[in-house]
């Protein structure tokens, strides 16, 4: 790909548009029983929100905002375990910048930071150990979080902090994996989905071959998508297709950046440096079986979570939050009972409504409260 202008034609967003509907209005769909699809990352999210693609389908298509937003999954207890971590004097807790607002039961990293805790914001783990390099007297903490996109480079970081022999720097390692967090959601009795838009950057490292139980056990298609609203009006041409044909396959829209193998030497990385917890706690998903990875034992001294007392406490959240059912597909982000009044950007109740990736953020900023008032 050599220019975004190429994937943000309006002129083949239209035609793509009316392959669709013409597709649709050749298949037997009941009018209140939509298709159902579900996008499973939260950057598909944003752009389907950014771009108005949801409004350049059919009604008979519903798309379902998924839990591939590894900020807006993470429970209360865990914020609160950060701040404990970042508020000891010795300590500099180092974390990208869309986790700084998350709200934990007593305060987020943001607030411990106006508090006094020396919170860093960083653009990688590497400036985080470039910050332990600079601090030898200090202990640097670097948050670790994100699904296997962000993996390889906490992995490698670790690697090289074991060349240099740091002795200051350790990871509090939240990192997640996608494959058990969709089977949790085929097996919700609640939810009934048709067809995945499969996240393109977990799947850039990890190939398409870990998604093939969707297609051989649950009998639901997956076409990994692209970013832009070219790639996401195609691949869901290409859903729609499957299901007209009665196909159910994995198919990679995304093939200009998704290798079908995924990349080798991120998943070696991967493998060297964690291993599978045996449980995850999940906001709005509850505890799901080995979704989560811990550092292995031959690297326990980068272990944030070995080296510092931290409360590990199960928080649930506000009552009047509604983010679990949202992350789940049960309801839109507008038809939360705080959304646009008590929760904004501004003052968050929410994971959701804190994230880049979010579905409440991006149903705010880009249209969402006037379709809330409009419908309320």
């Amino acid at each position: 790909m050599k220019y975004l202008d190429e994937f943000r034609d309006s002129a083949k967003a239209s035609i793509l548009a009316r392959e669709i509907e013409a597709l649709v209005a050749s298949m037997d769909i009941p009018d209140d029983k939509p298709l159902n699809i579900m996008e499973v990352c939260g950057g598909h999210t944003h752009s389907i929100f950014r771009y108005g693609v949801e409004g350049m389908l059919p009604k008979q298509i519903e798309l379902v905002h998924g839990p591939g937003c590894p900020v807006c999954v993470l429970p209360m207890g865990r914020v609160d375990d950060c701040v404990a971590i970042a508020e000891q004097s010795h300590v500099i807790f180092a974390t990208f910048g869309d986790a700084m607002r998350v709200p934990g039961s007593r305060k987020s990293l943001m607030q411990a930071k106006a508090d006094g805790a020396d919170v860093r914001m960083v653009y990688s783990p590497m400036d985080a150990l470039a910050l332990a390099r600079a601090n030898p007297a200090r202990e640097v903490v670097f948050f670790g979080l994100g699904f296997e996109t962000t993996m390889p480079s906490t992995a490698l970081t670790i690697l090289q902090a074991e060349n240099d022999g740091a002795t200051n720097f350790s990871v509090f390692c939240n990192h997640i994996t996608i494959v058990p967090t969709i089977k949790a959601i085929l097996d919700s009795p609640d939810l009934r989905l048709d067809g995945f838009l499969g996240p393109g950057h977990v799947s850039m490292v990890i190939g398409t071959a870990p998604y093939e139980f969707i297609a051989r056990f649950y009998r639901k298609p997956m076409v990994i998508a692209g970013f832009e609203p070219l790639d996401i009006l195609q691949s869901i041409w290409m859903v729609l297709r499957q299901i007209k044909e009665g196909r159910v396959e994995i198919e990679n829209q995304y093939a200009r950046v998704v290798p079908e193998s995924g990349n080798g030497p991120a998943l070696q990385a991967v493998s060297r440096v964690y291993e599978l917890r045996e449980f995850f706690e999940w906001r709005g998903l509850g505890s799901i079986d080995h979704s989560g990875v811990k550092l292995r034992d031959e690297y326990s001294r980068f272990d944030a979570e070995r080296k510092f007392a931290i409360p590990n406490v199960r928080i649930a959240d506000p009552k009047s939050c509604q983010c679990g059912e949202v992350l789940t597909g049960a309801i839109k982000p507008w038809q939360c009972k705080v959304f646009g009044s008590a929760c904004t950007p501004e003052t968050p109740v929410g994971a959701l409504m804190v994230s880049s990736e979010g579905a409440c953020a991006a149903y705010y900023q880009y249209g969402g409260v006037k379709h809330h008032e409009a419908t309320a």
